[in-house]
């Protein structure tokens, strides 16, 4: 993926209260998002399911606001399409690392250098030894 040179600065969001429920018209100003464009995301991704009740009304919970601001950032920051973001995201909503991100093995950490422990007891010794030499002269 290229960059852009008119790609957009990253949204800054309100906070998402501590609640269990959120409405449509909370969750499309949580994230910046208009109600329909809520609906159309919930055909495209299957795992936004929010729980309707009376009269058809959508309470979407905590971590579908998650993953919408998720997709919202797929789509207008990082310029994916649809079905691109769709692809990012496995069933579950969660990330599916590039291919690039699965080749790539961290360098592994240098080897600790070798210690001689009975060296380093003598010389805890050693300095046990000073330690009580300087309390017995206090």
């Amino acid at each position: 993926m290229t960059d852009r040179p008119n790609k957009p600065e990253p949204a800054v969001l309100p906070p998402i209260p501590a609640k269990r429920y959120f409405t449509i018209g909370e969750v499309s100003e949580l994230c910046g998002v208009k109600p329909h464009v809520l609906r159309y995301w919930e055909q495209e991704f299957t795992q936004l399911k929010p729980v309707k009740r009376r009269g058809n009304r959508r309470y979407y919970q905590h971590h579908e606001v998650l993953l919408i601001r998720r997709i919202r950032e797929l789509l207008y920051e990082q310029g994916f399409t649809i079905s691109g973001a769709r692809n990012r995201l496995d069933g579950r909503g969660h990330e599916i690392p590039e291919p690039d991100e699965l080749t790539h093995i961290p360098a592994p950490a240098p080897a600790a250098p070798s210690i001689d422990v009975e060296q380093v007891r003598a010389e805890l010794l050693d300095i046990l030894a000073l330690l009580r030499q300087g309390a017995s002269v206090a």
